[in-house]
């Protein structure tokens, strides 16, 4: 959280954190094609030999005020591959909540399990725990034929408590209703 007195505004950071391909850029990407233009930025992408984090920020109007000043959120994916661990600490540090984006499909489960592992991981370093962390599962790729249920998979990432959505963020479908949740859970812990 960082506080703006200047543009009166609070900048709050939300990361969508997951495993390669799970669909982490293609929400921010319908994201960020779908809101009004006056009310974002560009969308960056900050890419190394083969690594790649997109954000944008953006004014959620809708809100109001948050003790006087207008949240501002500014979103961030992180690479999924393995290999970038570091990098995926960097996006991190800050981030104000996280949508764990979860590759449905049974075949990706490990994977699933592994990189929500570094993220706890991470989080205890800074001592905090990922349980008192705004936090949104989104299981997506529930259009493919090997996906799990929600429920299923967020009970075998042994997330019971997290709020949980289904998606096809190459359609949109589930995209901006993980966003408001993440939104309503940040927003609710800064108030």
């Amino acid at each position: 959280m960082f506080i703006n007195r200047k543009l009166g505004e609070l900048n709050l950071k939300v990361v969508y954190y997951g495993p390669a391909l799970s669909g982490k850029t293609t929400n921010l990407e319908y994201i960020h094609d779908n809101i009004d233009p006056r009310l974002r930025t560009e969308l960056v992408s900050l890419k190394t030999q083969e690594d790649r984090t997109l954000f944008f920020d953006f004014l959620q109007l809708e809100l109001g005020q948050v003790k006087g000043l207008k949240p501002k959120f500014n979103l961030y994916t992180v690479p999924g591959q393995v290999i970038y661990a570091a990098s995926r600490r960097l996006v991190l540090e800050g981030a104000d909540g996280v949508v764990f984006v979860a590759d449905s499909q049974a075949d990706r489960l490990r994977d699933n399990i592994d990189l929500l592992g570094n993220l706890v991981i991470y989080l205890s370093k800074k001592g905090q725990a990922l349980s008192d962390y705004p936090m949104v599962l989104q299981c997506n790729k529930q259009d493919l034929p090997n996906a799990m249920p929600p429920e299923e998979l967020r009970n075998r990432l042994r997330q019971d408590s997290v709020p949980c959505l289904g998606s096809v963020a190459t359609e949109g479908e589930g995209v901006f209703d993980t966003l408001k949740m993440i939104i309503n859970l940040v927003v609710g812990q800064v108030r």
